[in-house]
């Protein structure tokens, strides 16, 4: 499974998330999406998994929750959007991650793209950054990566251009 991860664009469309995630299966907004429109035309495009971040407006909360939890590919996901990352998760995520014990979490909210392995917790961290034009961030990023029978695989960090 190809997958294609991005947050906080901010209402901000960019033609190239159709270009990068081209050959993806499912797209995954991990928040702050900021505009129905932007939703929808990732959602015309490929399958979207998506969360509301704090920017959200009532649309995008009715829509897409503020924490999701599936499995894909033998991976155990969580997907929220504030949720810090290992040694400094953000308080209201703790409760989830102590029962729900994913192998893949999912943030945004930062602006900055990490990917780190929490051996406490025995899962894998990914923050997309931020592929849209609004925060503090200098380069607009995302991720694309593969899950292959509960691995993953081929992990890219994906710079789309300089913010602004």
């Amino acid at each position: 499974m190809k997958i294609g991860l991005l947050s906080d664009t901010h209402a901000y469309w960019d033609e190239r998330y159709l270009i990068h995630f081209k050959d993806c299966d499912e797209i995954w907004h991990a928040g702050d999406i900021g505009s129905s429109l932007v939703a929808r035309e990732l959602s015309n495009f490929k399958p979207l998994r998506a969360v509301h971040g704090n920017i959200d407006g009532h649309l995008e909360r009715l829509t897409y929750p503020r924490l999701l939890f599936f499995e894909c590919e033998g991976q155990k996901v969580l997907m929220t959007h504030i949720g810090g990352y290992p040694d400094h998760y953000a308080p209201e995520i703790l409760k989830e991650l102590n029962e729900l014990k994913p192998t893949l979490f999912i943030c945004g909210h930062s602006h900055i793209a990490k990917v780190l392995y929490d051996k406490k917790r025995e899962l894998l961290h990914i923050n997309p950054g931020a592929a849209g034009n609004s925060g503090f961030h200098v380069v607009r990023t995302m991720i694309r990566f593969e899950i292959n029978s509960g691995a993953i695989e081929n992990l890219d960090l994906i710079e789309l251009a300089p913010r602004g």
